[in-house]
């Protein structure tokens, strides 16, 4: 295989060399909160000799051609704007380079100084804890695999230490309390092979390739984001090119995709977005490489986006995003135990989940000041697995198999969102919103596992019906001059199933007390609503109509944070954030000592069905966390991120306990380079280590997991043992060629490139407590793992 790709590369380096290689720079600039386009707004690419730029048009469109390939700093500036420097644009010889910008206005007269800005974050609301990422960060990073989500994990406060998943966890919070938004709707969970309750798993749904500059918020967020406690993933998806047709094909040891983009209609400027992948997993089976199942996973999604503007001022698009995902785990046929990192080691199982959502938006410019968004969005989501337990005898033969477990999870859901946004003067704007998802669900869950000589099945599920969350928001944006900014909001949200409510103040500030200085407050009242088949299962014994969480309400939180960034340079800045979260209103169990909490839930491939639950649980979160990020100049990119905390939750017992996500500390280190093979040829290397506090866990009460043939925790030690410290190390080393007309790009991702063996969990074996033997094995997270992949872009169509 090496001989292969050495041969490739030297023929498409040979291809490369063979002409001259430029490409065009262009896009939109508007006004950050009025989104009227900025008149007369010079663009220029600063790292070229000599210096090339461009100015916008009445639309606010620039223009900058014949640029070489590679990556380029470009500066921003308009007269009544603070000014715009970004840094690390790529620009390859495929594909047009398409930047839609956004400037703020100067809140001082023309006359006075300006403050350099760099752009921190898309939401102009956002003041603290929050990070804008864009498309090609998710491929930057080694070890991240093009998932959003496994990107975040880099970030300053987010743990990434679960090989298995993708799960977010946010300042020692619960995964579960993170909020999905795409184009200004909340979405279910945007994973293949996603459990219900959880935000996380195995493969991302999302591509990267449809992906604008979206944010990322860890705390204190504004209050147009409701229903969370965690933290949001604000996803923008970009429109295609719409003068243009440019195509990008991928074959990779995680699926083989194809993209395309263009005009619909050039006169008009309307475009289309379309992207599809399938899963090539097979290719570990046959290259001996371990993805920690014997079992191939099955999965295929595909992403669209259609623009069209309608005149000057109103636009609609339609989006939508689907995937779907199947897995057999079969451990009958096989003659010696597995060390399976997914699924249980004693029983087949049967899983598959498919999700899709898509909608349609519509935004109009009302006047200079005024513009107003509505998006109108559905998702459907269905989840089902089957489990037959397999009985084995001492020399571990098949005696016999049993049906155990079948459920299937239902849920529609009707979304829209409406806001208008008001400028009100260069120094004041408010925005106001409506927000109402209801949800249509058709839930069955059976069981007869516990213990596994039970012949009857034991219903814990069985509901068809409705709830609806409507939320409302207002916020207040206040900035008496450049150096100061003032944010105030109010959230409201209602279910209706149960009448839970909650009224929450949102306050924000920053100072730039200097060119490089900037100081940042938040507070923020945060809560989020229960999974929702929670609310809707019963106890065994009982009928499906006693309900016995029906009532429960939300789980609550305060949020305060301050910051402080300091900016040695345009591409050099450290930042620093202090936290404090209390967490109220928590689910616990009414039965006396129980230790639950609802705190621990939602990083796992099981459901959680509690006892009968009340809202008296309290918890809290409190750490320091680190960034310092030289972004990418002069070949190289560097970025270290530290944090940490103590993470703590009180159950129905009274103990105040570490939860299950307060590992106590995450460290990461990243960087990358880039060098050039020749005029138009680059070569990629990047790197990243990762060391985080072990996992904690709880000790097994042995008799009691006999009794009932799984894993139970002694419930006065919840979360007492740890297993060892996290350390993993990545590698990315891979080749990009400009060609005349197309760009390729060659890369090997070296996960865990040291075959670190890092414990993920204990689990019950029933086979081993037939034998009389300890019946709980441990768990192991992935090995070494290499992932290649070779990609193509190319287009048609003259330039403009």
């Amino acid at each position: 295989m090496s001989k292969v790709l050495t041969a490739l590369l030297l023929v498409l380096c040979t291809l490369s060399a063979m002409a001259q290689r430029t490409q065009l720079i262009k896009g939109n600039i508007i006004d950050k909160e009025s989104k009227t386009p900025v008149i007369g707004a010079i663009v220029t690419v600063t790292d070229i000799q000599p210096a090339k730029g461009g100015v916008t048009d009445e639309q606010g469109n620039f223009l900058i051609n014949d640029i070489p390939v590679g990556k380029h700093t470009i500066n921003i500036t308009s007269i009544g704007y603070q000014p715009l420097v970004i840094s690390g644009v790529l620009v390859t010889s495929a594909k047009e380079v398409v930047l839609p910008l956004e400037m703020e206005e100067s809140s001082i007269k023309m006359g006075d100084v300006v403050v350099k800005h760099r752009k921190d974050h898309v939401n102009e609301m956002a003041m603290v804890s929050a990070k804008t990422f864009d498309v090609q960060e998710t491929e930057r990073y080694a070890g991240s695999r093009s998932d959003p989500a496994r990107m975040a994990s880099n970030f300053a406060g987010v743990q990434g230490a679960d090989d298995s998943r993708n799960d977010i966890i946010i300042r020692g919070n619960s995964p579960q309390g993170l909020l999905w938004r795409l184009e200004d709707i909340d979405i279910p969970n945007p994973n293949h092979f996603a459990i219900p309750g959880t935000s996380g798993g195995p493969v991302s749904m999302l591509n990267n390739k449809t992906l604008g500059n979206s944010d990322f918020l860890t705390g204190a967020f504004p209050a147009e984001y409701g229903n969370s406690t965690a933290g949001v993933f604000d996803l923008k998806m970009r429109n295609g090119n719409n003068e243009r047709y440019e195509y990008t094909a991928q074959l990779g040891f995680l699926g083989t995709e194809l993209a395309a983009e263009g005009p619909i209609s050039k006169k008009h400027g309307s475009s289309f977005l379309i992207t599809y992948r399938y899963s090539t997993l097979q290719l570990f089976q046959g290259l001996n490489i371990k993805i920690g199942t014997s079992s191939v996973p099955n999965y295929q999604d595909a992403a669209f986006k259609f623009n069209f503007p309608i005149g000057k001022k109103s636009n609609l698009a339609l989006f939508g995003v689907g995937g779907l995902s199947k897995i057999d785990l079969i451990v009958s046929n096989l003659k010696e135990r597995p060390e399976e990192l997914y699924g249980e080691s004693d029983r087949d199982q049967y899983f598959y989940s498919n999700t899709g959502f898509g909608g349609v938006s519509f935004s109009h410019i009302i006047n200079s000041t005024t513009y107003t968004k509505i998006v109108v969005a559905q998702s459907a989501n269905e989840i089902g697995a089957h489990h037959d337990k397999v009985f084995r005898d001492a020399n571990y033969l098949v005696d016999s198999i049993k049906s155990v477990l079948d459920y299937t999870f239902g849920t529609n859901s009707t979304v829209a969102h409406w806001y208008i946004n008001k400028k009100l003067s260069a120094k004041q704007t408010i925005k106001a919103g409506i927000i109402n998802n209801y949800y249509n669900v058709n839930y069955v869950d059976s069981s007869r596992q516990y213990p596994v000589t039970r012949q009857d099945w034991q219903q814990r599920l069985n509901y068809q019906g409705g709830t609806d969350l409507v939320q409302a928001y207002i916020q207040y944006k206040y900035r008496p001059n450049d150096a100061l900014t003032f944010i105030g909001g109010l959230h409201a949200q209602y279910l209706t199933h149960n009448q839970s409510k909650s009224l929450e103040p949102r306050v924000a500030a920053k100072w730039r007390a200097s060119d490089a200085d900037v100081v940042t407050f938040a507070y923020g009242l945060h809560s989020q609503m229960q999974p929702l088949y929670m609310y809707f299962s019963h106890l065994p014994a009982a009928p499906a109509t006693a309900m016995h969480n029906y009532d429960v309400g939300f789980t609550k939180s305060h949020h305060l944070v301050a910051g402080y960034d300091h900016s040695f340079s345009n591409v050099l800045r450290v930042r620093t954030e202090v936290y404090y979260q209390y967490l109220f209103n928590i689910p616990i169990e009414i039965k006396s000592g129980s230790s639950y909490s609802g705190l621990d839930q939602g990083s796992s491939f099981s459901r959680v069905f509690p006892d009968t639950l009340q809202n008296k649980g309290t918890g809290y979160n409190y750490g320091l966390e680190l960034t310092i990020e030289k972004s990418f100049s002069k070949g190289f990119y560097i970025m270290a991120t530290g944090s940490v905390f103590d993470s703590k939750a009180k159950g129905n017992d009274g103990v105040l306990r570490n939860t299950d996500y307060n590992s106590h500390f995450a460290v990461n280190v990243l960087g990358g380079y880039e060098h050039k093979l020749g005029k138009y040829s680059t070569m990629l290397a990047g790197g990243k280590i990762t060391y985080a506090g072990g996992k904690l866990y709880s000790p097994p009460d042995v008799a009691a997991s006999n009794t009932k043939n799984d894993y139970v925790i002694i419930e006065s030690q919840r979360n007492t043992l740890k297993f060892p410290d996290y350390f993993r190390a990545d590698i990315k080393l891979g080749v990009r060629l400009n060609a005349k007309k197309y760009t390729h790009e060659i890369a090997l991702d070296l996960v865990n490139v040291l075959g670190t063996k890092n414990l993920l969990s204990l689990t019950y074996s029933s086979d081993l407590a037939a034998q009389g033997q300890y019946p709980f094995i441990k768990q192991y997270q992935l090995g070494f793992l290499p992932l290649f992949y070779y990609r193509i872009d190319f287009g048609n169509g003259k330039h403009r």
